[in-house]
């Protein structure tokens, strides 16, 4: 029996890191083609290198959390930085709040225009049933949003796989023509850089250190773990359901990698489903995963600052958590609300690039840092014992 609480809850972590990564950009196909295929032959590869670093880090940082119960990110960086983080807590508090307001806007922008295509329903009112999602599975805490995203996940897997494998398998022709022109040294449709190995695994890099910047959100759910092995198990278990479903997206996506009306698209995945078998079905399954990635997005985001604020203000004394906790999930609901509906998402997506840079400095090169620094420790102390 514990055992299989054990896996249950190593699998439910993953898969919190899953919905975190595999939002609404992921579920159009936009971001495998801005950050994998448009680089050349070397997306086959890529997205494994790009999971690995991300299950890395996170494992790193996962492990840190637990070890010294901070499982807010603010209780995290003050002990994590140790002298220096008067500086990097407040950096990183700056750039998680930032993120706040980006991602889960893009959510409700996202989600909304979709269930507006679908529905018919006006923008505002779709983004408003969207708001109401995200508020109510953040209200229930840190033990609902592992459960939703369990949920959430194994919708938006089968949904992948039943949009890419049909596909996969009817335009294999078209997917290993694309292989071969593109190992010839030719690039998809509106693609931009030279196709070389420099500027792909650049590019892999770039999207897993982006990713990365939501690290803090992942602090909170180690609260419930038994010992560090789950954490490990947790992060292979995530490494491997995101490389492969980031691997089969490629895959299927190569299909439409030549096709000159790619141009014309911001969601690649509707031109594959269109030029591809089961259109009539597969058109409202994309629309569907579209809204429920940007669901499962909105709510981890929110989630982990309403873990940061909560914390902040009640010290553990439960009698006002939950109080404090439906305030602040309301509170950064609405402003993510406002900022999507005030046209602010242009500018969201083009600070996007700003956050990862940002990430570079505050999260991955102290982390690499203080691993040197923990492992000469380490070694130091071995070779006094010996």
């Amino acid at each position: 029996m514990k055992n299989k609480r054990t896996h249950s809850l190593a699998w439910g972590v993953a898969f919190v890191g899953f919905t975190t990564q595999f939002g609404g950009g992921f579920a159009s196909g936009a971001q495998i083609y801005q950050y994998f295929i448009n680089f050349g032959i070397w997306t086959l590869i890529m997205p494994f290198l790009a999971q690995f670093l991300m299950s890395l880090f996170y494992w790193y940082g996962m492990r840190y959390a637990y070890r010294h119960k901070t499982y807010d990110y603010r209780s995290f960086s003050d002990r994590f930085y140790g002298k220096f983080h008067p500086v990097f807590s407040n950096l990183y508090e700056i750039e998680y709040f930032v993120m706040v307001c980006m991602a889960p806007a893009v959510a409700f922008a996202t989600g909304g225009s979709t269930l507006h295509t679908l529905t018919g329903l006006p923008y505002f009112t779709c983004t408003i049933i969207i708001g109401v999602f995200i508020f109510f599975i953040t209200l229930f805490g840190t033990d609902i949003v592992r459960k939703c995203s369990s949920a959430l996940s194994i919708l938006i897997i089968a949904g992948m796989l039943l949009v890419l494998i049909p596909n996969i398998i009817a335009q294999w022709d078209t997917i290993t023509a694309a292989v071969q022109n593109m190992a010839s040294g030719s690039l998809p449709v509106a693609a931009q850089g030279n196709g070389g190995f420099g500027s792909a695994l650049w590019s892999a890099c770039v999207y897993g250190i982006f990713q990365i910047t939501a690290i803090g959100l992942m602090y909170q759910h180690t609260r419930r773990l038994n010992d560090e092995k789950e954490i490990g198990r947790s992060m292979i278990y995530m490494f491997i359901v995101d490389a492969l479903i980031m691997e089969l997206a490629v895959v299927g996506l190569l299909a439409i990698a030549f096709l000159p009306k790619l141009a014309e698209y911001d969601v690649p995945m509707l031109l594959l489903v269109q030029s591809g078998v089961g259109s009539k079905i597969l058109t409202p399954v994309i629309s569907i995963l579209i809204i429920l990635g940007a669901v499962s997005t909105g709510v981890n985001m929110i989630a982990g600052i309403v873990e940061r604020s909560v914390s902040h203000l009640t010290k553990d004394k439960d009698d006002k958590r939950h109080r404090y906790s439906v305030i602040a999930s309301l509170l950064f609901t609405l402003l993510a609300f406002c900022i999507a509906q005030f046209g602010l998402i242009p500018l969201v997506r083009t600070g996007y690039s700003y956050i990862g840079y940002a990430t570079l400095i505050v999260i991955i090169l102290p982390f690499v840092i203080h691993f040197i620094a923990h492992f000469r420790k380490k070694e130091n102390i071995s070779n006094d014992v010996n």
